[in-house]
Order: C-alpha cells, then sequence, then structure tokens
C-alpha cells in the first residue's frame, strides 16, 4: 500500500450523474494503480435536500461500475459534533466572528453593490464587532485574508492563482446551526489524511476558499487536480436536454457498466489512440498527467459503438444472465427449455443495447407469435403449405442437430423441387414471426423440435 489517499464524496440529492461517475472513476483508477486508499464520503449536510433513496442510489450506481472503495461510506450528517468544535476553534482563535446581519439587509447590500457596478461581496459590516449578548440569531463566518493572493498548483491546470480581496467572509455555519460545504469538506479532506483531492473543475473556484481554512485550522494542504467539464453536444453544460445524464439510466436503457466506464474514462483522459480499455487496462495505465485541460463532449453514438463492442465480445454465460433480466422487465416469462446462452449467442452480433436484445428475443419465449404483417402477407401463403408440411414431417424424425436439420432441409428441397431461399425465408417467418431473425438453423436449434413443430402447425392451420 502506498500513502496515496483520495475519495469520492457525492452529494445524495438525487442520482449520479456523468460527471460525478467520471470522477468517482478517476478517484479509483488512481487508487487502485498507484495501491492507494480510496475512501467514500457521502456529503449529507444539506439535511432538506438528502435522501436515504438517494444514497441508495449512488452506491447503487458506484456497484454497477465497478468503484469498490476502501473506507466508508463516511456520513457528513454523523460528523456535525466535530464541524461545531472547529467552528468554535476559529471563534476563539479570532479566525471567525457572528455576522446578525438579516437576509433582507443582505440582500439590499448585493443590490447596491451591483448597482454601483461592484462584485456583489459580504461588505464586513459584523466582521469587528463585539457579540451580542441577546438572542440575535446569527450565522458565523470566516475571516479570510484582504491582502495578498492565494495559489495552488494543480495537476491538470498548473498554477492558479486568486487575489484575497476576491475573495470575501464566507458563512461556515447557518443559523440553525448547520455547517456549510466549502467549511465541512475541508475539515473532512484533512481528518482523512486526504493526499489527494481529484474533482471536477467546477470546485476551482472553492479551491482558494479551502487553503486559507486549511491554513486557519493548521492542516497540511492536499494534492489538487480539477478535471475538465464534460458537456454536450452543443458545447454546453451536461444536463437532461441531452439526454439521460443519470448512470443507472444506462443500464436501464441496456447498455454494460463495462462500456459506461471505458467510455467514461476517455471523456477528459487518453492514452495514444486507443480506444478500447478493460478496467485492468485502465489501472494498468491511468495517469493524471494524460488528463486534458479542456472539457470532454458526450457523444452518445460513441458510447453505443462502445456497448456494441462489449456486447459483440462479451461472455454469453453472464450476458444470458443479463437477458434474462431484461426479458423478465418486460414481463416476458422465460421458458426453462430455452437456453439464453444460445440466444445470446445467436443475437450477439446483431444488438447494440441488451434492451434491443431482449426486443430480438422475445419471439424465442413467446406462445403466440405476433407476425410482421407484410411478412406474413409475402410468406404465409397457401402456395407454402406443402414446403411446410414437408418440413414438419422431416423435423419430426431423425435427430435435432445442426446435421439433422440439414438433411431435412435438404429432403423438402428435393421433395418440393424449390430452392432454399423459398423455403427457408418462409420458415424464419414461421418460426420467428418476421425477416430479421438470426439463420434459420440457429433459431430451430435455439427453438427446440417440440416449439419447431408446433409452430409449424400453427401456420398450418392459419393458412388452412
Amino acid at each position: 500500500m502506498s500513502d496515496l489517499r483520495v475519495r469520492f464524496a457525492p452529494s445524495p440529492t438525487g442520482y449520479l450523474h456523468i460527471g460525478g461517475a467520471r470522477t468517482a472513476l478517476f478517484n479509483y483508477l488512481l487508487a487502485r494503480k498507484e495501491q492507494g486508499t480510496y475512501i467514500l464520503r457521502i456529503e449529507d449536510t444539506d439535511v432538506e435536500r438528502s435522501t436515504q433513496e438517494s444514497v441508495d442510489a449512488i452506491l447503487q450506481a458506484m456497484d454497477w461500475l465497478g468503484l469498490s472503495y476502501d473506507e466508508g461510506p463516511f456520513y457528513q450528517s454523523e460528523r456535525f459534533d466535530l464541524y461545531k468544535e472547529k467552528v468554535q476553534q476559529l471563534l476563539h482563535e479570532g479566525k471567525a466572528y457572528k455576522c446578525y446581519c438579516t437576509a433582507e439587509a443582505l440582500t439590499q447590500k448585493r443590490e447596491a453593490a451591483m448597482a454601483r457596478g461592484d462584485k456583489p461581496q459580504y461588505d464586513e459590516t459584523c466582521r469587528e464587532l463585539a457579540p451580542r449578548a441577546d438572542d440575535s440569531p446569527y450565522v458565523i463566518r470566516f475571516k479570510s485574508q484582504r491582502d495578498g493572493a492565494t495559489s495552488f498548483d494543480d495537476r491538470i491546470k498548473g498554477t492558479i492563482t486568486f487575489e484575497n480581496k476576491e475573495l470575501d467572509d464566507m458563512i461556515i455555519q447557518r443559523t440553525d446551526g448547520t455547517p456549510t460545504y466549502n467549511f465541512v469538506v475541508v475539515i473532512d479532506d484533512a481528518e482523512m489524511g486526504l493526499t489527494q483531492v481529484i474533482r471536477g473543475d467546477d470546485h476551482v473556484n472553492n479551491t482558494p476558499r479551502q487553503i486559507q481554512i486549511y491554513n486557519a485550522l493548521g492542516y497540511a494542504l492536499p494534492e489538487f487536480a480539477h478535471v475538465p467539464m464534460i458537456l454536450g453536444a452543443d458545447k454546453k453544460r451536461l444536463s437532461k436536454r441531452h439526454g439521460a445524464t443519470s448512470v443507472m439510466d444506462y443500464r436501464v436503457m441496456g447498455f454494460l457498466p463495462e462500456a459506461m466506464v471505458n467510455y467514461l474514462v476517455r471523456l477528459g483522459w487518453s492514452c495514444g489512440d486507443e480506444e478500447i480499455f478493460s478496467m485492468d487496462d485502465l489501472i494498468e495505465k491511468f495517469s493524471l498527467d494524460n488528463v486534458g485541460r479542456s472539457a470532454g463532449v458526450f457523444n452518445p453514438e460513441k458510447l453505443l459503438w462502445l456497448n456494441e463492442h462489449y456486447i459483440k465480445t462479451g461472455d454469453p454465460q453472464r450476458l444470458g444472465t443479463l437477458l434474462k433480466e431484461y426479458l423478465e422487465k418486460d414481463g416476458i416469462q422465460v421458458s426453462a427449455d430455452i437456453d439464453c446462452v444460445e440466444v445470446v449467442k445467436s443475437l450477439q452480433d446483431r444488438s447494440k443495447t441488451m434492451v434491443e436484445m431482449a426486443e430480438k428475443a422475445a419471439f424465442y419465449f413467446s406462445d403466440t407469435l405476433v407476425f410482421d404483417e407484410k411478412a406474413q402477407a409475402k410468406f404465409i401463403t397457401v402456395e407454402q403449405k406443402e414446403a411446410f408440411q414437408s418440413l414438419r414431417n422431416q423435423l419430426s424424425q431423425g435427430p435435432f442437430t445442426l446435421e439433422g436439420v440439414e438433411v431435412a432441409f435438404k429432403a423438402v428441397l428435393e421433395e418440393t423441387g424449390l430452392k432454399f431461399g423459398k423455403v427457408g425465408q418462409p420458415t424464419r417467418v414461421a418460426l420467428s414471426g418476421g425477416t430479421s431473425a438470426p439463420g434459420i438453423f440457429e433459431v430451430m436449434l435455439v427453438l427446440g423440435r417440440d416449439r419447431c413443430l408446433t409452430r409449424l402447425d400453427n401456420v398450418l392451420a392459419m393458412i388452412g
């Protein structure tokens, strides 16, 4: 084990979105590569918006992606005593103060500053006031440094500097006594011994404020690395208007976790011209040095291409288990006499998602076929009756193997004088309901003798 300690710290106010999942993945890969420690912390200080449902959704998504953690999950809501202790420390040392300004007064000050063309910062009205003896409501503000600048070396973006005059005295404890994000994140990262903080670059502006809190509390600074944002095709921040942003929505849509992991890591990271990476490949090759500074653009077509690749090359046994789940979600009872592994093998090369595979596999398990109208009109006809009857007779005898089925078709062709295409395509429609099913021999062997005979009997009855 190395000394590296990193974390993923989501807020449980909704699902795990694409950007959060990529941050979780980058931290996970670095921890595994360097044999460090990966920590999961649930940042639930927003009591009103945080829900157990969201916590469960985040944990489920991380499990689906294969992002196991070494410590946690820790919950900020269980650490309020520690935060209050640190607030009191800053008050006692004169590094924080009670602010009695009302929300209305702050709004008026903000509007007045903006009317003057000034930045709407807090004007430090209460910074040097003595605490009141009455029970007036108050927040607690951190005394930010007024002079100089705060700089840090970002592993991805290089040196970043903020003038301290741009940083006002931020609130670290609300009127109701609950702490704020920028305060508790510092305490947690420091107390948990983090050596690197890898997060989205929407947190860059928070970093100088947090650095000042680290210094005020006497904590050692971690190294910061801010990964670029993910944008939609219109180059605006990824949101619901660009499609699904929840990781688990993609599972519902039939995507495989390895496709999602492979796609997420390429949103901002590269390794030469390589596109396909297993998790083991990523752990071996990942480095923050190869994370770019520019935003990644989410491309659903690229994700779909990767998913198609992983379905095509996937283990049929595992995909068979997944296929059963998707079929049952569609209300399709999976028959014990049909092997889902063989169903997968027949459809792997023609399915981009597991949902698509389930749709294409439905006919295998149907007791009553739903026929494509055009295919039925063209192929389930009186002219085909002789061929269907002959095939039914041939299939009812002899071994039901690939060789046996081929022999049966050869006998039908000799008996009827028809070419294979005049028998094969109508039979595909008779057994599957349409013309886009896999090869006819594949279909027949997956269905088995009894189902094939039953379906041929049904079309013979339809023809009359």
